[in-house]
């Protein structure tokens, strides 16, 4: 009889909780919607929630490039892909006149996202 098993890298959790564990909370970066400020709030939430994807997505890549698993071609293309999704967040920031705080919401006992 076969047992199953489930195999992760719990390193990439460890360093994420580490770094949620650092954030202080601090109170103007709540996500407080109201009727006056909604598309602006909405516009805030889904930011932060790409710009969290994204900071995911780049610590992974650099995992995959460091572990030697991507080819000379896959590195370059991939390092393109980030550099272009990194200028169009900033690009969306600056249309919606947020900055990097105001992506960094509190989750309340949580801390501040990032």
């Amino acid at each position: 009889m076969t047992e199953d098993k489930l195999l992760f890298n719990t390193g990439f959790f460890e360093e994420f909780n580490d770094e949620i564990s650092q954030l202080t909370a601090i109170e103007s970066s709540k996500l407080e919607l109201t009727p006056e400020n909604a598309e602006s709030g909405l516009a805030k939430l889904v930011l932060t929630l790409v710009e969290l994807i994204r900071k995911l997505i780049e610590k992974q890549a650099m995992r995959r490039v460091d572990g030697g698993t991507l080819t000379d071609t896959e590195i370059e293309r991939l390092g393109e892909t980030l550099m272009k999704l990194e200028s169009k967040m900033e690009e969306l920031k600056k249309h919606f006149n947020l900055t990097d705080q105001d992506l960094n919401i509190n989750l309340g006992p949580l801390g501040n996202l990032m």
